[in-house]
């Protein structure tokens, strides 16, 4: 109880510093919701469905927002150059102007809340809020079944092929190593890693008669260190569990070495070669 105690006060004091209830934030006229839109529309651009989910906001809500942001004359909507049934979205000058303003007021704040603390308890925070991010943004992490022709296995595995054939100093041919539909049920199980509508990560396991085989671990480099790996292997190893595998095994490259920890870890022992990947050099398995 005494976490859930924390949790709660932690979220009201930073609700109360951030103003979210505020009806004016930052003193412009608009909430921070509305404003929020402006930050994560960019410079760039983006389409309305990849704004959606990477707020994780339902379409009604963020209708709304938008018509509010549009009828400020901040946003205009058009339809999208690759395809025109999805709306895209830009900053007109005028909302590149009040996304300025927004950042400036922004540093501002922040440099007023640092100001007001010594330096060494400004340090503290800031290393204590770095941290926080970085445990709420794993929390929020979902592993998805999806099938390897999901557009996000693909982006998966695109990266992951090319990780490969950048460490190992030759291209990586998943030719070799891969077979169409191989982690379909009921052969197996492909699980793709999102945070706030982007992949971040993916691994997959193959069921045969006498084992499971893991294959396919990737983490996006920018999110590593934060335990995704270790939850998707996880995750493997219950679906495994459930589709009465008793053995797992796996296979990985000398160059991956952060890999290699993590299977020891997680209780794999090492055994002669049990397959033929010309990529592999070390060899696991674990009872489940």
């Amino acid at each position: 109880m005494d976490d859930i105690h924390i949790m709660r006060q932690f979220n009201r004091t930073v609700t109360r510093s951030l103003g979210i209830f505020d009806k004016h934030y930052l003193g412009r006229p608009r909430p921070l919701s509305a404003s929020r839109l402006l930050f994560e529309i960019g410079t760039a651009g983006t389409d309305v469905r990849s704004l959606r989910d990477r707020l994780g906001v339902d379409s009604g809500y963020m209708s709304r927002l938008l018509r509010t942001l549009e009828g400020e004359g901040l946003i205009e909507t058009s339809p999208s150059e690759e395809d025109r049934r999805v709306r895209f979205i830009r900053l007109t000058h005028q909302g590149e102007k009040e996304r300025e303003e927004l950042d400036r007021l922004s540093d501002g704040e922040v440099i007023s809340l640092l100001e007001s603390l010594p330096p060494v308890k400004r340090e503290a925070l800031t290393e204590a809020m770095g941290t926080v991010s970085r445990l709420l943004e794993t929390a929020a992490v979902k592993l998805i079944a999806v099938e390897e022709s999901d557009p996000r296995a693909a982006y998966a595995l695109a990266s992951y092929y090319g990780e490969l054939s950048e460490r190992f100093g030759r291209e990586f041919d998943p030719g070799t190593a891969s077979r169409s539909r191989e982690f379909s049920p009921p052969h197996g199980l492909f699980l793709v890693a999102e945070l706030f509508g982007r992949t971040v990560g993916c691994g997959a396991v193959r069921f045969y008669p006498e084992f499971g085989e893991v294959k396919r671990m990737w983490v996006d480099p920018a999110y590593r260190g934060r335990g995704i790996a270790s939850r998707i292997l996880k995750r493997l190893e219950e679906e495994a569990a459930r589709a009465g595998m008793g053995l797992l095994r796996l296979d990985t490259n000398d160059t991956l070495s952060e890999a290699k920890s993590m299977y020891l870890r997680f209780g794999y022992r090492a055994i002669e070669r049990y397959n033929d990947n010309p990529f592999a050099q070390h060899f696991f398995e674990k009872s489940i």
